[in-house]
């Protein structure tokens, strides 16, 4: 091992003892030596047991853990100290503006132990409810949590959207005679990507030079890539310029898509752009954010949705319950944006992790949204509600309470941990409850954190489908949760898709964006769209009351 690995691991230590509540003149002692060991020159490994008690901070404890170390990789306490600590809480540890007091609070009186549902906690603004953890602690700690993220090599589409665009845009202004474009996963507007791909004109040696002021990655020939000061991976690929179109073309599709065309490699491909390589090929234009081989060589001719077909924004938190910001703040800033409708969707009872609302609070909720539709008007709000599906499949409410309600968006928040069988007994039977009208993100998946519980989405659709029930896309981009590629499926049976940003806060109302691209790669039409449709004909479409 070298002296950086026995730094880490005596830090890891320290931190573990620190939060088990061992002895703090130990605990101090451990983050000093595992300081003090990084700065040291000579390999730990070589110097002999003399010299080892003779650095500075080394005593006994101290020396016997490097001794221990050097010898086996680990010493007893650390593996003590590791059996009795969850994963996901050591997880925490390594995850910078954690410290071990602030993971103390989070796992023992928050009850939370994996790292995924401490992002869901950030989201979802649960951190601020305790002392010690205001606002700017919560982003910071969300902050760290995305860096690690990126970290393991994938990143979400929504955080390298603006520095991709800040990347292009630097480029061409420093090579005004080149030409760049995007191309691959990102042009695709991909959900999750590993790299930002980009096919420039400029030579390699010139964009070598630019590439040494970030941090180079690999140099082959005809690519390179290196990272950006987020992190981000940028891979470049090199084109004449008489060859550029063919290459942007083969270098944003996925593999099924040319499958779907019959493109090979032998293919010869003529047209001095990509419609006219569509057009030599036998097929119209296919936008890049639908080149996935899913249904887009058989698609209609419907307008794909657009971000701003969107009418109404649904499935809203407010400060009743997890939400930042008042009723009214949510309200009038819909409202400011020009949306002709709002549904507020607060957490249902069971929910006593993010301040579900009783009987009472509902009740109080309604008067005030009564109050505000007067004032508002044309402007309206939907007294909604999400209301979790209890572990029987049941909703959170007496079907009395339940009736009160414009509309229920039902969504699984507890019990993650189910089989298939289990997932699809509880969400069918959530489904097949009159008083649901959408069903929330269907998976309880957080994109590159958490999988989501297993389900069989032709069976759910289809059940959606017999109970005209719509399915939520929820437009946060760490869920994007119905998946783009069930899209297909859904409007085949006739099944709206609604775009919704599961918003806590104003600024949430932008991820419906997001919500939208994902939506277009699956082929989403705008008449296939329930909140694309306009006040009138949304009131339409609740009036239709199932029984």
């Amino acid at each position: 091992m070298d002296n950086y690995d026995i730094s880490t691991l005596m830090g890891t230590y320290a931190k573990l003892a620190e939060l088990h509540e061992g002895n703090p003149f130990k605990v101090k002692a451990l983050s000093a030596a595992a300081f003090n060991i990084k700065k040291f020159k000579d390999p730990l490994l070589d110097m002999s047991d003399q010299a080892l008690a003779g650095l500075p901070g080394i005593g006994k404890s101290v020396l016997s853990a490097i001794k221990n170390l050097l010898q086996t990789g680990t010493f007893p306490e650390l593996e003590q100290l590791i059996a009795k600590t969850p994963p996901g809480v050591l997880e925490m540890l390594k995850v910078k503006r954690l410290g071990p007091k602030k993971v103390g609070v989070i796992w023992r009186k928050m009850g939370i132990e994996t790292i995924e549902d401490l992002l869901d906690a950030c989201r979802e603004n649960r951190l601020v409810e305790f002392p010690g953890f205001g606002l700017k602690t919560q982003h910071e700690i969300q902050q760290a949590i995305q860096f690690a993220l990126n970290a393991r090599g994938w990143f979400h589409y929504a955080r390298a959207e603006a520095p991709a665009n800040d990347m292009l845009q630097e480029l061409r202004q420093q090579f005004q005679a080149s030409r760049y474009e995007f191309t691959g996963d990102f042009r695709r507007n991909a959900i999750v990507l590993e790299s930002v791909d980009i096919l420039t004109t400029t030579p390699e040696a010139e964009l070598l030079a630019f590439a040494t002021t970030h941090q180079l990655e690999r140099q082959t020939e005809n690519e390179l890539k290196f990272r950006d000061a987020n992190g981000f991976l940028f891979a470049f690929e090199t084109a004449m310029a008489a060859d550029f179109e063919k290459k942007w073309f083969l270098g944003t599709g996925s593999a099924a898509h040319f499958e779907a065309l019959g493109v090979t490699a032998q293919t010869q491909l003529t047209g001095n752009s990509e419609i006219e390589i569509y057009r030599n090929l036998g097929f119209p234009y296919i936008l890049p954010e639908r080149r996935e081989g899913i249904g887009e060589l058989v698609a209609g001719d419907e307008p794909l949705i657009e971000f701003t077909d969107l009418k109404g924004i649904l499935h809203n938190h407010t400060s009743y319950s997890d939400g930042l910001h008042s009723l009214r703040e949510m309200a009038e800033h819909a409202k400011k944006l020009g949306y002709e409708y709002l549904g507020i969707c607060d957490h249902s009872r069971s929910a006593g992790y993010a301040q579900g609302l009783s009987n009472e609070r509902v009740l109080q909720q309604m008067q005030e949204i009564d109050l505000l539709n007067a004032e508002l008007v044309p402007f309206r709000i939907f007294k909604g509600i999400e209301s979790d599906i209890l572990s029987d499949g049941s909703l959170d409410f007496e079907p009395d309470m339940l009736d009160r309600f414009d509309f229920v968006v039902a969504s699984v928040h507890s019990t993650l941990n189910m089989t298939e069988e289990k997932a699809m007994q509880r969400l069918i039977k959530a489904i097949e409850n009159p008083y649901t009208r959408i069903l929330g993100h269907p998976t309880g998946r957080l994109l590159l954190v958490r999988k989501g519980y297993p389900v069989n989405h032709r069976y759910l659709i289809d059940a959606c489908a017999a109970n005209d029930v719509s399915i939520e896309l929820n437009a946060h981009p760490f869920r994007l949760d119905i998946d783009w590629t069930h899209i297909p499926y859904a409007m085949g049976k006739g099944v709206l898709i609604s775009i919704n940003p599961d918003a806590h806060e104003k600024e949430g109302y932008h991820d419906m964006y997001y919500g939208t691209l994902a939506a277009r790669k699956g082929g989403l039409t705008r008449n296939m769209t329930l909140n694309a449709k306009s006040l009138k004909e949304f009131e339409a479409w609740l009036s239709l009351k199932r029984t």
